[in-house]
């Protein structure tokens, strides 16, 4: 064969050789992008029960040092108190130290009751001046979170969620006990304290938007309350009441809270430092169940 063409016969095995497929490692499987949790909505719902109030700040302090921090904050009567306050932008501690230094004259305008012209002892006007002093007036719809402040309309029994408008006078008219404050009359409304008709206001954290409700019930058992005064009296009905609508409310809470105050009475303000580790305790107690829940609910 010639020289020549023996060479490019070469030259074509050659380049043939360099055509077969030359085996590749197997493509490694796409792997999914991680989808990222459900943004929720934590609603927390703080009840009412006077100075026993102070136990919510406890539950504040322990939620923010396992870094929960609650979207929205409704409040009935001393939960609308404390939930002012938090939704103002202060923190647990910041909370704290206010509680120590209130004094309880601050908050305290006695009225005589005479012929039927004032139907409580108690104007109201230093708590709701209190009140508006502590959030720098802000209005409710200005405060740092979005805030309720649940009362009940003293002539249809029916419940009102405050949202807009002065801060201190919603708070006021949710904290405003029967006997003992006197009503709040708002728009031509005269309107008393939501613990008649939402002693935890779960439902309405649910309305706001809440999509997780944290509850803090600080309640008394109506078998455990003193009945030596009149106030005492009047929050064993309230006791009374609480209970019964509690059975409904709370079923629809993610979480409820319950603060270990035994027989606190709801005019001891000198119990409030007990009552802030009530508070702490109880809801390191439920924080376990309460992430779990939590994650789940975030889960897509």
């Amino acid at each position: 064969m010639h020289p020549r063409r023996t060479a490019l016969i070469a030259l074509a095995a050659l380049a043939l050789s360099a055509c077969k497929t030359v085996p590749t490692a197997p493509e490694a499987p796409a792997q999914a992008a991680p989808v990222a949790p459900r943004k929720i909505k934590i609603g927390l719902a703080l009840g009412g029960g006077a100075a026993r109030g102070f136990a919510h700040i406890g539950v504040i302090k322990a939620l923010e040092s396992q870094g929960i921090y609650p979207d929205i904050v409704v409040g009935t009567s001393a939960g609308s108190v404390v939930g002012a306050l938090y939704a103002a932008g202060n923190t647990g501690f910041q909370l704290q130290k206010i509680a120590f230094d209130m004094d309880e004259a601050a908050i305290s305008d006695w009225a005589l009751p005479l012929f039927g012209k004032s139907s409580g002892v108690l104007k109201g006007e230093a708590l709701q001046s209190y009140v508006n002093k502590t959030v720098n007036n802000a209005p409710m719809e200005k405060l740092k979170l979005p805030f309720g402040a649940v009362a009940s309309d003293l002539k249809s029994g029916q419940p009102i969620l405050f949202q807009r408008g002065n801060t201190g006078m919603a708070v006021r008219a949710s904290s405003a006990v029967p006997g003992v404050f006197q009503p709040v009359v708002i728009g031509g409304h005269s309107y008393v304290d939501g613990g008649l008709v939402a002693p935890v206001p779960v439902r309405f954290a649910r309305d706001m938007g809440a999509d997780f409700v944290i509850a803090v019930n600080i309640s008394t058992q109506a078998d455990v309350q003193a009945t030596v005064s009149s106030l005492d009296v009047i929050m064993q009905t309230f006791s009374i009441m609480g209970q019964r609508i509690n059975q409904f409310e709370l079923k629809d809470a993610d979480v409820v809270i319950l603060p270990a105050l035994g027989k606190m009475a709801g005019n001891d303000f000198n119990g409030r430092n007990q009552a802030i580790l009530a508070g702490e305790q109880a809801a390191f107690a439920v924080m376990p169940q309460l992430k779990a829940r939590l994650e789940a609910k975030r889960k897509p």
